[in-house]
């Protein structure tokens, strides 16, 4: 099978009279040493990527005019991805990202995923290289533009926290990043990731996601008014995103007490105490007004992704496959995908 469809082929088969092992010499050079061709497993693994096998299937014949079925893409696909997961450990993108313009930004984040074993959790890692972009007020977080990142890279894994984050490091480098040098981690709030991104980036900038900050918010305004929050929660972005952890407390000071309930305390509370363990990491004003990112929405969407793709009804996954599975989704829409195939496509 082919990228244009099923062919027939007819080439020299060759017998050692011997020992009886046959051989066909020019199948390797031809790239036919197996029923898929490089090229249709390439299409494979890019639909098994997107869809579930058996829908892989419909849409690599609706799209393409090849008839695949869903139990050839799943044994191609895993094989293939393993393949290409041992070849992105041996050739990292190093050049395309220290040729990359742009800062570097660490992110990381985790999505579950059912197992033959029960739920396990795939842990995630997004390098990446943004270049400045314009400044912008406080008001205008959620309208800036900011600029597309130029370098990305994501790795993701079946691990405790202790052996994923002490992956972090090598990666890096194998990326030709310096561990020691500058860059920031946007996280969700986790002490352990805070605790290991000090650990293994020693001169790490540290910021709390802004969506995350804001979902703070808005639970305090709930708690508070109800319905009728928005303008409280409003005014308290903007002191959060203006002023950081000072700004937050002058936000709260100017809290009404008058009619507060007891769930509205212990929402302000909360909010208090959520804060307080990051007063170093609310540095936004100075970002946006240097064009810099303040979200995690780069790992967010791989997380959704991954999601969509690995949550799907059956058995559950091999954990053995599925690491490889989330490379092939982690690299299908990035310039990766292209490199890693050049050298086996026809």
């Amino acid at each position: 099978m082919i990228a244009a469809g099923r062919v027939t082929l007819r080439r020299r088969s060759l017998r050692c009279h011997g020992c009886g092992l046959t051989a066909h010499p020019l199948d390797a050079r031809l790239g036919v040493d197996d029923f898929l061709s490089p090229h249709a497993t390439r299409l494979a693994c890019l639909a098994a990527a997107s869809w579930s096998f058996d829908v892989a299937s419909d849409r690599l014949h609706e799209f393409a005019g090849v008839p695949i079925n869903g139990e050839t893409i799943r044994r191609h696909s895993h094989r293939a991805a393993q393949a290409l997961t041992r070849r992105r450990e041996q050739e990292p993108p190093k050049a395309h990202f220290e040729d990359a313009e742009g800062e570097i930004e660490f992110l990381t984040d985790g999505v579950m995923a059912p197992t033959r074993g029960g739920w396990r959790e795939l842990k995630m890692a997004l390098y990446l290289k943004r270049p400045l972009g314009e400044p912008a007020e406080p008001d205008a977080w959620a309208e800036r533009e900011l600029p597309r990142p130029t370098a990305q890279a994501a790795y993701a894994t079946v691990a405790d926290s202790e052996t994923f984050a002490a992956r972090w490091t090598p990666l890096a480098q194998a990326l030709g990043i310096e561990p020691a040098g500058s860059l920031t981690v946007l996280g969700d709030g986790a002490e352990w990731i805070w605790n290991a991104a000090s650990t293994q980036f020693p001169a790490v900038t540290q910021l709390l996601d802004v969506f995350h900050a804001c979902e703070h918010l808005a639970s305090a305004g709930r708690a508070l008014f109800g319905d009728e929050a928005a303008d409280w929660v409003e005014r308290g972005r903007h002191s959060l995103l203006a002023d950081g952890w000072p700004g937050l407390l002058d936000h709260v000071g100017a809290t009404p007490v008058a009619g507060r309930t007891t769930a509205g305390q212990a929402g302000l509370d909360e909010l208090i105490g959520d804060f307080a363990k990051h007063t170093d990491r609310l540095g936004y004003y100075g970002r946006l007004r240097t064009g810099r990112s303040i979200g995690s929405g780069g790992v967010e969407s791989l997380a959704r992704r991954m999601g969509r793709r690995l949550k799907v009804p059956g058995r559950g996954w091999c954990v053995d496959h599925l690491e490889g599975m989330a490379s092939l989704i982690a690299t299908a829409d990035t310039p990766e995908w292209e490199s890693l195939w050049t050298r086996t496509a026809a």
